[in-house]
């Protein structure tokens, strides 16, 4: 396999480095105008737009948007009709997602106020957003992981409504991908996708209510519509492809590393794995270990191509440094494959979730750890965070001013006034003053 080993200490790694790191976020032109006619049309034209799309794309025919939802009961009989094992692995996943955003909701999710000396209250009130459409990706696999992740917090938040949106090709729904929604409690779903289903959450039709917000991932069209809509109703983020990062200091079995590697590779061929060791001999047995397991992987072709195409094994002087490179990437997933990771875990300030330990696998957080697997990709784990509940709240600031606090705060804010040269905010406040 033609997969880019480096050095740290090589003349030209900074370069080689960039090679690697190096993807365009930019999405093709034609691709961003096709999105801006769709949700153009199904602006004007509603639930009639919505249906042509829906025919064209995934070559389902209906009457009626109306058509198109799944009833309550329906997705509680996807539940019921799907094996036991299954049925236990959602509820258990469920169970733990919900319990780990209750916490968040704990930590930060709380309305508070205080007094201060002259009896002023000054606040804080959190409330949900009171409806919020996710988007479910139905195309090449189905993700029924993707809808406990989305609508649990949304539910833990308080939101009263969560509109699921999830497209069914050529009319072939997943039990799963239902089932979850069932556990999740997700009130409405339609079998609707692409651009159209984004335009349609965002606007409103007869049928599909006008949501708050718009969370979840999907292909280019998803992604440059979630863009295009954004400001007439907010969104989570532009998700790029998959990426993990691998701090190894050569104490965990390198065939499960390699495997590591894999489980993002498997994704696309945009998919991102990197290793980073200070054990140039680990980082052999690690090669040895790809070459060796990834005859054996069903998706080996897209694997092959991601790690050829934008797969490193980076050799480094130090496990510091190697935190140093990783804080530079700000990898959506970083495993931290260490016989002691809490001695590395302080440096590590960029991620959208970090992985401690050996057995810490990243497939674990993404189905059934607890915390989001919806996270920052392309380096936007520099400023961004995890979906978690706080994206299906706002905050309202509280302020009562008292008589003493408005003698207090009276002089101070017209004098700011009058320098910004905005006398009826000055006038306003020198009004409360006694004289």
């Amino acid at each position: 396999m033609n997969l880019r080993q480096l050095s740290t200490a090589q003349a030209d790694f900074e370069a080689e480095f960039q090679r690697v790191l190096h993807w365009s976020a930019e999405t093709d032109d034609a691709i961003e105008q096709r999105v801006a006619e769709i949700l153009a049309d199904v602006k004007a034209r509603g639930d009639a737009a919505v249906l042509e799309y829906t025919a064209r794309f995934d070559l389902v025919q209906a009457d009626s948007v109306a058509a198109l939802e799944l009833t309550r009961e329906e997705l509680k009989a996807a539940f019921e009709a799907i094996t036991p094992a299954q049925r236990h692995a959602l509820q258990a996943a469920a169970e733990r997602v919900r319990s780990y955003h209750e916490r968040q909701k704990q930590a930060c999710g709380l309305s508070w106020s205080y007094r201060d000396e002259d009896g002023t209250l000054l606040g804080q009130k959190v409330t949900p957003l009171d409806r919020v459409g996710i988007y479910v990706p139905g195309g090449k696999a189905a993700y029924p992981s993707s809808v406990l992740m989305n609508a649990i917090p949304a539910q833990v938040a308080g939101v009263p409504e969560i509109i699921m949106v999830v497209p069914t090709p050529r009319g072939e729904k997943n039990a799963l991908v239902l089932a979850a929604a069932y556990v999740a409690g997700v009130h409405r779903a339609f079998t609707l996708g692409g651009a159209q289903a984004v335009g349609a959450l965002a606007h409103g039709t007869a049928t599909v209510p006008k949501v708050d917000k718009i969370t979840g991932p999907g292909n280019a069209y998803v992604a440059s519509a979630k863009k295009h809509v954004f400001g007439l109703v907010g969104i989570d983020m532009i998700a790029g492809p998959s990426e993990i990062l691998v701090l190894a200091d050569g104490t965990t079995p390198p065939d499960w590393v390699a495997m590591d590697l894999f489980s993002q590779a498997e994704h696309d061929e945009l998919a991102q794995s990197i290793l980073l060791s200070p054990d140039a001999a680990y980082i052999a047995q690690v090669r040895e270990a790809i070459e060796r397991l990834l005859p054996t992987m069903p998706r080996q072709a897209v694997i092959r191509a991601s790690l050829e195409g934008r797969g490193a094994l980076i050799h480094t002087r130090s496990m510091e440094e190697a935190c140093e490179i990783s804080n530079r990437i700000a990898p959506e997933h970083l495993e931290v494959s260490s016989s002691d990771p809490h001695r590395w875990e302080p440096l590590l300030r960029h991620a959208g979730a970090i992985f401690l330990g050996a057995y810490t696998s990243e497939s674990l957080g993404d189905y059934c750890a607890g915390p989001n697997h919806v996270l920052p990709t392309s380096g936007t784990a520099r400023f961004s965070s995890p979906l978690g509940v706080y994206d299906f709240q706002k905050r309202s600031s509280l302020i009562e001013v008292s008589e003493a606090g408005a003698q207090k705060l009276g002089p101070i804010a017209a004098e700011l006034a009058y320098g910004e040269g905005l006398q009826g905010h000055a006038r306003a406040a020198e009004m409360r003053l006694k004289r």
